[in-house]
């Protein structure tokens, strides 16, 4: 990581321009400030060598002008040029203020009115990527390694002219890769966290070195049908993410959109061994909203198999008279409860049936029933007696949320893994899920 960053350089900036633009407010105007940055590195890789590497420093300010029910944003970016930025932010006040009075009354606007100030800096000493890249190289030898790796710290802030202040700034790392055998026939992996650790990293590839070298047997084709499974934390996540399109949303479920709405209609029920929960306080997404609301340190959305409570964002809140508990009505830091199966003891567990790595291109084929479908995904293999026979061609599942977390459910692993979202399009995902593997008694295969 780029030896020259000063994180609380970042900090004290954000704070200096929010009070300079304080003090150029007129009459009982009010301002949200909401500032996002990053320093990052990024290294792509191809065929286990570096194709691609380079650091990107980029912060953002956004300005909410509020007067009344009325109000105006925008977002620029910041050069860190303090005399070129408060002249682009004047500009940009002014114009909010002309924009503003030609803009209807909003009647959902909501903000933060009573001041409660926060900082968090996630202090963990965070591995030089250099270093980093040389150990994957290391670890993953001949094989033909893809991937990216990103490393660094994401910054948040907040300020509002009736003098709160939040800061958050988090140092992580998140590489995401696959090592190919030959066309698509490839083992997928992801290490990510806030500790970097060597020894876990070569366990993870020594791992795929061994899958890839089952991908050379013969590939085995499935008839269309319900087997055993035992599904990976990381096709698990795929699963979870469908669940999340709209499942937890306060506005889905008053508008009856939600695809979880058996749940709560119907009183439809998972196991009682599925407990899923958003947990603010894990150290990667900040812990302030947008609008200034302080979020709780976490949220029940599903427990002992039951429907809890939802993510509510402030505008839900205002329209429908609850409380402001997130900013966004999407989840994006997933805990789902451990279960008591061992890792180690999976293929055991598992006797006969199918080992999933991963699942892609899921959608609903009925989203009132929670059901979806998708394909398996690189490396998916055939067991019998505990022991892996064969990789499996590709195949369509389609199958129900109720079935695969709930009738079909026989237990989740004790071990769960973390996830960080290796989105980066415009910046770095702060998105993050920890969870377990789960395994079926039953998945239901159509082609």
């Amino acid at each position: 990581m780029t030896a020259e960053v000063i994180p609380n350089a970042m900090q004290d900036y954000f704070y200096t321009l929010s009070d300079a633009l304080f003090s150029k407010l007129q009459g009982d105007e009010q301002l949200l400030l909401g500032f996002s940055g990053e320093d990052s590195d990024f290294v792509r890789m191809n065929h286990n060598r570096i194709r691609q590497a380079g650091s990107v420093a980029q912060r953002s300010l956004s300005l909410d002008l509020i007067r009344g029910k009325r109000h105006a944003r925008a977002s620029i970016e910041l050069s860190g040029e303090q005399s070129l930025d408060m002249a682009q932010l004047d500009n940009t006040l002014q114009r909010l203020r002309e924009q503003r009075e030609l803009l209807p009354e909003d009647p959902y606007l909501v903000f933060a009115d009573e001041i409660k100030s926060t900082e968090y800096h996630h202090d963990n000493e965070a591995i030089v990527s250099h270093d980093a890249v040389e150990q994957i190289v290391d670890a993953a030898g001949d094989m033909d390694l893809v991937g990216l790796f990103a490393n660094g710290i994401q910054y948040a802030g907040f300020a509002n002219s009736m003098g709160q202040r939040n800061w958050h700034s988090s140092a992580n790392f998140n590489l995401d890769w696959s090592c190919y055998l030959s066309k698509d026939k490839a083992v997928k992996g992801s290490y990510a966290g806030f500790d970097w650790q060597p020894e876990k990293l070569a366990e993870k590839m020594k791992s795929i070195e061994h899958q890839l070298s089952i991908l050379s047997r013969p590939s085995k084709t499935l008839e269309p049908g319900s087997y055993r499974a035992y599904l990976a934390p990381s096709a698990v996540n795929e699963i979870i993410n469908m669940m999340s399109w709209g499942g937890f949303g306060l506005k889905s479920h008053r508008t009856k959109s939600t695809p979880l709405l058996q749940m709560v209609e119907q009183d439809r029920t998972l196991d009682a061994s599925i407990s899923l929960r958003e947990h603010h306080a894990r150290g990667l997404v900040p812990i302030f909203t947008g609008s200034g609301f302080i979020k709780p340190d976490h949220i029940q959305l599903i427990r002992d198999g039951r429907y809890q409570d939802c993510l509510i964002s402030s505008r839900s809140a205002m329209e429908y008279g609850e409380v402001t508990n997130v900013d966004y009505e999407y989840p994006g830091s997933l805990e789902l409860a451990a279960g008591q199966l061992n890792s180690a003891e999976i293929l055991k567990q598992l006797d006969t049936g199918l080992y999933i790595n991963n699942l892609w291109y899921l959608n609903f084929s009925d989203r009132n029933a929670c059901q979806m479908t998708g394909m398996t995904r690189f490396a998916c293999f055939w067991v019998e007696k505990g022991k892996i026979q064969a990789p499996v061609n590709v195949m369509r599942f389609d199958d129900s949320i109720y079935n695969l977390f709930g009738t079909n459910l026989i237990g989740l692993t004790e071990e769960r893994e973390m996830i960080l979202d290796p989105g980066t399009y415009g910046q770095r995902s702060d998105h993050s899920i920890e969870l377990p593997g789960v395994l079926v008694s039953a998945l239901r295969l159509t082609l």
